[in-house]
């Protein structure tokens, strides 16, 4: 992110200056000292009550912390409070707390609670406070309840409270059973399946081709559709960049080096003949030599494979090596091509394997490979020399040197771009994410700053202007809008001939009549089509045996017509698997629907109140 002059180390500054930051500093430490920022201990001691129970701030903190810490691993960045404000965490967790202390003031209330030896057996349970012999150890529980700043009270206070909350949880939420009615009806719902076929259009269904239009219709489509023809507001950024693959190549390479890369890495470069192969896994013997009998008498293997009511992705094996498959392995690299092995052993049960492809072995000599090992090592050369030269980058622009003078005295490459945050363009510096997030942020008055790219580079950046939205002009845009009008006239001559096709249809005419058709024999709600919209099996599920639909998409015009509805299988083990599993989910939601109404009522009845000043306090102070 771009610095601004007032950030220490980038701009000299006078005695008075430094005088007058120290007092404003000083001022702003009183000024937030009743709010107690550093470990909330000053005059706010509370962010509400439910009941008898307070919200401290101390708690609301550490709650808040840790949703942030947990939001910003599950996305793969770590966001600073002010953007998980503007997600909403905050309320989130002012919620959750208010939950607990709705059930901490419950259970107080009725007099619930553990004793001292079920807290104690609980702490030394736990791994954070076990020493190295794998035992519960004082010093380590000490120091683990001092660094997250908790007394031994304090923390022991809460797992009692957790434990009772636990404890009123379960009372409340356990011993519900699911209707049977209503898993049935989930299962025949989740378990039915749809045969279907489906005719996709393009421009040779058509009786002729779309014809060229003329200038005048070019001319028309632009001005209706300005708006695909404008060019978005944009930051005019000038950037002064050096990327390890500019200087790579002036790297040296060491014989030696690339040598013993290639023998430490010689399982990369000589592969043995490898097969792709899909495995369907049966419970017992006779229902795999079963199986390879039907497959004998003419069944296709997919239709196995949808007998037992799984996917083709979910038995795909993938790229697998003859050791890779155990005691299957001898059979199935004995089979050819397009074949099925098996019944043979297999680590799951007697399975079928299906031969997809045979992939020969791969000797990839030293000779050949120096090439590849030679750019990774003067890459990573690179990457270091630019490592090694951030800090004097960083020094020629905090000391006031321009990007321009970065390009005539430290060699990095200048240029300008008109960018759109939001969106990245084709200029390669825009790949860079590290170039993104501070191009999005830059403001005019900010100073550049040496920022590390992902891949070992180094980028400045300064925001020259910023350049309004505008159309393009016609000529300019002339070839975009033959092409954006090509696609309207052709997906609305394309919907016609669907539904003349439809229309067909309805009558009583078949499908095969009017193209080649993708036929699926059987498919799940859960299913998918390659080049098809999401929306296809949806669609699909909702027609009537025999019915035709129209199914439309950005670049996709396709009738679908529904062949067959086969109801769920009613007895087997997978059946009776996924009864439990759906019996298992409705038991679970209608445990926490019932949890949560308990709670709304407690929080009501208990009666709520809110200190927002000492909330936003909270929210400002974190990092």
């Amino acid at each position: 992110m771009a610095k601004t002059p007032t950030e220490e180390g980038k701009r000299p500054r006078g005695k008075a200056q430094e005088a007058a930051v120290w007092v404003l500093m000083a001022m702003l430490i009183l000024g937030l000292g009743g709010f107690g920022v550093t470990s909330f201990s000053g005059g706010v001691q509370k962010v509400g009550t439910v009941g008898d129970i307070e919200i401290s701030t101390n708690d609301y903190a550490r709650a808040l912390r840790n949703q942030v810490n947990a939001f910003s691993q599950q996305i793969g960045q770590q966001l600073s409070m002010q953007q998980a404000l503007t997600f909403g965490i905050d309320k989130q967790v002012i919620q959750s707390v208010i939950t607990r202390a709705a059930l901490d003031n419950e259970a107080g209330r009725v007099g619930l609670s553990v004793g001292d030896d079920i807290v104690a057996a609980e702490i030394m349970k736990m791994d954070s406070f076990k020493g190295v012999s794998g035992t519960f150890d004082r010093e380590a529980y000490r120091f683990a309840l001092d660094r997250n700043g908790m007394s031994e009270a304090e923390f022991e206070t809460n797992l009692r409270r957790d434990i009772s909350r636990e404890l009123l949880q379960g009372a409340v939420g356990g011993g519900f059973a699911a209707p049977k009615p209503m898993t049935d009806m989930l299962y025949a719902w989740v378990a039915e399946r749809r045969g279907f076929s489906l005719l996709r259009l393009g421009e040779a269904d058509l009786a002729s081709p779309v014809a060229e239009p003329t200038d005048a219709e070019l001319k028309a489509h632009y001005d209706a559709h300005i708006d695909r023809f404008t060019k978005a507001e944009a930051k005019r950024i000038t950037y002064a960049a050096l990327l390890p693959e500019a200087i790579a190549k002036d790297q040296p390479v060491d014989e030696a080096t690339l040598k013993k890369m290639y023998d430490d890495r010689k399982s990369e470069f000589v592969l043995p003949e490898r097969r792709l192969v899909e495995r369907l896994v049966f419970p017992d013997e006779a229902s795999a030599e079963a199986a390879k009998a039907q497959l004998d008498a003419g069944t296709t293997f997919e239709a196995l494979v949808a007998g037992r009511g799984l996917t083709l992705d979910a038995i795909d094996l993938g790229d697998v090596s003859k050791e890779d498959l155990g005691a299957a392995g001898e059979a199935v690299f004995a089979a050819a091509e397009g074949t099925v092995a098996g019944p043979v052993a297999s680590d799951l049960g007697p399975a079928l394997y299906r031969v997809n492809s045979v992939l020969a072995a791969e000797n990839t000599s030293f000779e050949d490979a120096r090439e590849t090992l030679s750019a990774e090592v003067q890459m990573d050369a690179a990457r270091k020399a630019i490592g090694d030269r951030v800090e004097e980058i960083d020094d020629l622009l905090a000391g006031g040197a321009t990007l321009e003078d970065l390009s005539k005295e430290a060699g990095l490459s200048l240029a300008t771009l008109d960018y759109v945050p939001g969106a990245q363009g084709d200029d390669t510096i825009e790949g860079y994410q590290a170039f993104r997030t501070a191009a999005d942020a830059v403001k005019s008055e900010d100073f550049p700053e040496a920022i590390v790219l992902d891949d070992g580079g180094v980028v400045a950046l300064r925001l020259d202007e910023i350049v309004p939205a505008a159309p393009i002009p016609f000529d300019e845009a002339k070839e975009k809008v033959a092409e954006d009008w090509h696609k309207d006239t052709l997906a609305a001559a394309l919907k016609a001939r669907a539904d003349e096709i439809k229309t067909a249809l309805d009558g009583g005419a078949k499908i095969g009549s009017f193209g080649i058709v993708d036929v699926t024999p059987e498919t799940a709600r859960s299913g998918s089509i390659a080049d098809a919209p999401a929306t296809l099996i949806g669609d699909v599920f909702k027609l009537a045996e025999g019915a035709a639909q129209v199914v439309e998409a950005d670049g996709f015009v396709a009738v679908v017509q529904l062949d067959k509805i086969m109801p769920g299988a009613t007895t087997g083990s997978d059946a009776e698997a996924l009864k439990a599993s759906l019996e298992a989910q409705a038991q679970q939601a209608i445990s926490q629907d019932a949890f949560a109404a308990f709670t709304a009522a407690l929080t009501a009845q208990a009666g709520i109140t809110l200190d927002q000043a000492a909330i936003e306090a909270v929210n400002a102070s974190l990092p």
